[in-house]
């Protein structure tokens, strides 16, 4: 099983590929399979060290059970176990979790991305609970938690941090973003756990901890990942002309989303339509339509992520001439 010391280089997050029509409620049979191959091969062939499935850009909450299926089946195969792979298999409640990461472990994934049940909100104690219960059913799958306060409405505080370590022996990572406690962080885990920043912060964590940032995440790779995987190289490297560099590049990229970005309620509602929106735009691969209830999107909002993914695609050119796929 994959240890919080495995983990090394760029996470690609990518969005669920769907077919024309899969805005509409009564829609069956949404994922596009043919592109979700393309687009996992065309990642394992840039340079993207792992995959990371099914989270809210993965539109994980609004894939029927069907589909789910379909796009881990799909996703799986093409991996080949070429590289790690998280894929997510949050729900409403623990039984529908159970379900999915069954699905997901006879699939041969390495691990999962997973979230706390998204209906009431939970305790320190049942966050605990919740994911010792998981590893201790799935002793194979490497655990990525979600920490993500926005979408499951709790705060991961320390003292969860210093329990789950006891108390889950798989849990060996955390899709994080904020650097803030970091180091108390890592002080309380023991270094059991990799707390993987965004590629947008990914230079903060390196400042506050050299030793631990080995990965990042970035959703922002399904617009093609040469930027992300630059500063993250840089910071490999420990290049730090290269990773100020690279920082203020992805920075000035991500500009016209940043209104929404620093604001927790109003990005909380646009996530999805956001991250395929500006996927689109950059032309690496072909999202689709965003499945309901989530494809209403303000135009000043698509507009300012139609302009992020133009920038993302001029940053590729800068660093490789590279063209959309």
């Amino acid at each position: 099983m994959l240890s919080a010391t495995d983990l090394r280089g760029l996470y690609a997050i990518i969005p669920t590929p769907a077919r024309p029509g899969a805005q509409a409620l009564d829609a069956t049979d949404t994922i596009d399979l043919a592109e979700t191959e393309k687009l996992v091969n065309a990642l394992i062939r840039d340079g993207a060290s792992g995959l990371i499935v099914l989270g809210t850009t993965g539109e994980c909450a609004t894939v029927s059970q069907a589909d789910f299926e379909a796009f881990v089946d799909c996703v799986c195969s093409t991996v080949a176990r070429r590289v790690p792979t998280f894929v997510g298999a949050t729900a409403l409640g623990g039984h529908e979790v159970c379900r999915r990461l069954k699905f997901v472990q006879e699939r041969g994934a390495d691990g999962t991305l997973l979230g706390l049940p998204m209906w009431q909100p939970v305790t320190t104690d049942m966050a605990v609970k919740y994911y010792a219960e998981v590893s201790k059913l799935f002793p194979r799958l490497a655990l990525m938690v979600y920490a993500n306060m926005r979408a499951f409405r709790f705060g991961f505080p320390l003292e969860f941090w210093s329990a789950l370590v006891k108390q889950a022996p798989t849990v060996m990572s955390a899709k994080y973003s904020r650097a803030q406690g970091l180091k108390q962080l890592i002080a309380a885990t023991g270094c059991n756990i990799n707390f993987l920043p965004i590629d947008m912060s990914v230079a903060e964590f390196h400042e506050i901890s050299p030793e631990t940032t080995t990965a990042c995440w970035a959703t922002a790779a399904a617009m093609g990942p040469e930027p992300s995987l630059a500063v993250m190289n840089a910071v490999l490297a420990n290049d730090k002309a290269r990773i100020k560099q690279w920082n203020d590049e992805i920075a000035w990229a991500n500009e016209p989303i940043l209104g929404m970005l620093a604001n927790p309620e109003l990005f909380a509602s646009y996530n999805i339509q956001v991250e395929k929106v500006r996927i689109a735009a950059a032309g690496y691969c072909k999202p689709g339509p965003i499945r309901p209830p989530y494809d209403v999107f303000p135009a000043e909002y698509e507009a300012a992520s139609r302009e992020c993914g133009r920038r993302w695609v001029e940053l590729r050119k800068k660093l490789n001439g590279a063209p959309a796929r």
